[in-house]
């Protein structure tokens, strides 16, 4: 699979889903006509919508769905330094960046396809109910696209500020450009029964995810590390909370990272 591909198979499920300006949906369309194995990831998804729609059996959803919703409904809420006319591009929120899906006729059928992809994505996920498997599919679903960032910035005096009335706790934020891996944006997210920050870092073209809650009554620890579904992660314990970094990087590129965050 060539770059194109990857980077196309995240529109064609937009493009079904009918949340693509009519550019770049012309422009799906002209490379499936040259690609076969895309066209047929196109044609999987309009079948398993309609096998969806068909078949499928509703659930009442689960209370840790329903507090991670309220910790994220909870992010977007304005502060007193911060309304919805007076944030600046730095502090742009996930919902006002996400693609504006054009209503029409089909616009109940476009809903079936974006169901069919968030399900897609679910079954992928690692599901064994551990919290590692639970930190890496938080991971998988944040590179979807508008799910990565409440806080877009490089300035870790931007970042730190933002946690401000989110959270109980002030995360430590690390500006690691120097080293290679600069700082991008952070969002709040909801792990382990309890609200947490996660940072988001950046290595070349690989994203991290660090992870962090208070842990208190836990001694501090070395990092122990794994992988789940193909991505990386460390864990540790330091000045009383708890630390996750995730991402495809190679486990001794992230090794390197967590000893850059380590080190005093």
């Amino acid at each position: 699979m060539n770059k194109d591909c990857v980077r196309m198979r995240l529109l064609v499920q937009a493009d079904v889903d009918g949340e693509l300006p009519a550019a770049s949906a012309a422009g799906v369309e002209a490379h499936l006509e040259g690609c076969p194995e895309c066209a047929t990831l196109q044609a999987q998804l309009i079948s398993f919508s309609r096998r969806m729609r068909q078949e499928a059996t509703c659930y009442a959803a689960p209370e840790h769905l329903h507090a991670a919703v309220r910790a994220r409904l909870a992010a977007m809420a304005p502060t007193a330094k911060e309304g919805p006319e007076t944030a600046n591009d730095n502090h742009v929120s996930w919902w006002r960046r996400l693609p504006r899906p054009r209503l029409g006729p089909a616009a109940p059928f476009s809903a079936g396809f974006a169901l069919a992809a968030c399900l897609a994505l679910v079954f992928i996920l690692p599901h064994t109910g551990s919290l590692p498997d639970a930190v890496v599919s938080d991971h998988i679903r944040a590179l979807q696209p508008g799910h990565l960032m409440d806080v877009v910035s490089t300035d870790q005096h931007t970042v730190k500020p933002w946690f401000d009335g989110r959270l109980d706790f002030a995360p430590p934020v690390k500006d690691l450009k120097p080293q290679g891996f600069p700082l991008v944006g952070g969002r709040l997210d909801y792990l382990d029964n309890k609200k947490v920050a996660a940072l988001i870092y950046q290595r070349r073209q690989h994203l991290i995810d660090l992870y962090v809650w208070l842990d208190s009554g836990h001694l501090d620890h070395g990092p122990t590390e794994g992988s789940r579904s193909g991505y990386n992660f460390q864990h540790w314990s330091q000045d009383g909370m708890a630390f996750w970094a995730v991402s495809d990087l190679a486990p001794d590129q992230l090794a390197e990272f967590v000893a850059l965050l380590r080190a005093k």
